[in-house]
């Protein structure tokens, strides 16, 4: 009977991780205003700009769409695997993968998203060498080699662990 209880409890208290994809969705919308002030930023700009500075504030702006697509993969997959399923019979345009994904996949989408944002950033200070140091690019491309490999191993890890399943 305790342990019966215990249970319970426990299993209860997976919906304390509701507030934190609550917390996330109001990091949705405070990406979304931020969006907002760089395209009118953007804009501002964009009729005395040069190549590399439209190219960059088209950067900027992708930067920003694949973190907030990021934020929203991690809310719908977390919610799913850690909380509770959602019913997608009343969305009729729901993403299929989103119902497939598990904790796995999760983290490799995560990562994906992580390497692709690192390396925006990358191709961002490359379009901006004269202001960038050789230090800082050194920096740069080593942290975004570090995702890269991790995503790498985490990638050849989960591999191995489906194979011996």
């Amino acid at each position: 009977m305790i342990e019966r209880a215990l249970e319970r409890v426990l299993f209860a208290s997976r919906w304390l991780l509701a507030p934190f994809y609550l917390a996330l969705v109001g990091c949705l919308v405070f990406l979304l205003f931020r969006t907002i002030m760089e395209m009118v930023h953007f804009a501002s700009i964009m009729p005395s700009a040069t190549e590399s500075g439209v190219i960059l504030g088209v950067l900027s702006v992708i930067d920003l769409t694949l973190t907030g697509s990021l934020i929203v993969i991690v809310i719908f997959s977390g919610y799913e695997n850690f909380i509770s399923k959602i019913d997608v019979a009343d969305h009729p345009d729901w993403p299929e993968w989103m119902a497939k994904i598990d904790f796995s996949g999760l983290k490799l989408k995560l990562l994906s998203s992580i390497v692709a944002i690192s390396g925006i950033q990358l191709l961002k200070s490359f379009m901006d060498l004269k202001n960038i140091s050789d230090r800082d690019l050194y920096w740069y491309v080593g942290i975004h080699m570090t995702f890269v490999i991790s995503g790498v191993l985490l990638a050849w890890t989960d591999r191995l662990s489906t194979e011996k399943n």
